[in-house]
């Protein structure tokens, strides 16, 4: 996926100004080398082998497939792959991987069977007073603990290939910056195996994170909210209002209407990822949440939309991972009658 999101050059903002950082000394995003930042991918298609540095980047860049006259990528990345810049003879990474900005360490995964991520970190930041991630994936080792502050450039680890599938030729650090979809993951998660409670991928909404340290590189006093706001909207969702929705209540900027307007449903703008962008109060009354826009499309919207949407052309409707995550944004979902299990494998 490539969006051309404005540098928001003359933007202002009442908020501290984020502090970014590369989290390692490779530093060619900026350099005009993508090819020696970004980790490339194994690609096999109708029998040619390639290595894109493309496979590493965000978005839809995986997983070629031909869909009439055309070949699109239909596998979601929702981070980037970070390419080493020092190995040892054995060809083992040694690269150090540090915190992006300041904040606080609020999970490490130090038994690397445990996820697809391998040994990962999780370090929450307060930006405009609300909480967003950034996750560090595939290290060699863990250097810091869950409840640590840390500071912009803090060390966490050193880069690896843990994780499944990674192979020591292959080694990088993945990074992702997310919004948190659910405070209950756990409660809505009881038939699956979650080793990580709120911090296992499924319940992290990556964005995209070349588009943001470009963007931040340009104009500092970029905020996350103004990022996303540049997002172009994908489909729209209208869903019953049976009370706030919750991941409005963490992130308020998200609110277009304010939270108090009483309205017969609410309506949800997405990206293409299925990230949330705007939360509105309508009029419009529906029994179920139902698609209630959509960008038209050549190809089916399920290879644009990471199988949350099925339809094709101008109509869309949501299948079932596109209503699981309705619930869980929403949090229109019951509490466990028994304690929660906090066992999933992400």
């Amino acid at each position: 996926m490539r969006f051309l999101f404005a540098f928001f050059l003359s933007a202002s903002t009442a908020w501290s100004s984020i502090d970014l950082q590369l989290p390692t000394e490779n530093d060619h995003l900026f350099s005009g080398n993508p090819e020696k930042f970004f980790m490339y991918v194994d690609r096999y298609f109708e029998g040619d082998h390639s290595q894109p540095w493309e496979g590493g980047s965000y978005g839809y860049v995986r997983t070629s497939q031909r869909v009439g006259v055309q070949i699109i990528q239909t596998k979601f990345h929702e981070g980037i792959d970070i390419a080493p810049m020092k190995r040892d003879k054995a060809g083992n990474p040694l690269d150090l991987v540090s915190s992006i900005a300041a904040g606080k360490v609020v999970y490490a995964c130090t038994i690397s069977g445990r996820s697809n991520y391998g040994k990962y970190v999780v370090i929450e930041h307060n930006w405009e007073n609300t909480p967003v991630l950034s996750l560090y994936a595939h290290l060699a080792e863990i250097t810091c603990k869950t409840g640590d502050s840390i500071a912009k450039g803090g060390l966490i680890g050193r880069m690896g290939y843990t994780g499944e599938g990674i192979t020591r030729a292959r080694a990088h650090v993945h990074l992702e910056i997310a919004l948190m979809l659910s405070a209950r993951y756990p409660d809505w998660a009881t038939n699956m195996l979650n080793y990580h409670g709120l911090y296992n991928g499924m319940n992290l909404a990556g964005l995209d994170v070349t588009a943001f340290f470009l963007a931040h590189k340009a104009n500092p006093s970029l905020t996350i909210s103004q990022f996303l706001a540049a997002y172009p909207t994908y489909y729209k969702v209208t869903l019953p209002n049976k009370g706030p929705v919750e991941i409005a209540t963490r992130y308020p900027w998200l609110l277009k209407t304010p939270a108090s307007h009483q309205s017969a449903s609410w309506e949800i703008s997405f990206s293409e990822t299925g990230m949330p962008l705007t939360l509105c109060a309508s009029d419009r009354v529906v029994s179920s949440a139902t698609v209630t826009a959509v960008k038209p499309s050549t190809v089916p919207h399920r290879y644009k939309t990471r199988d949350l949407l099925t339809g094709e052309g101008a109509r869309a409707s949501l299948a079932r991972d596109g209503k699981n995550l309705l619930d869980l944004l929403a949090g229109y979902f019951p509490a466990p009658k028994v304690s929660p299990s906090t066992k999933k494998n992400h």
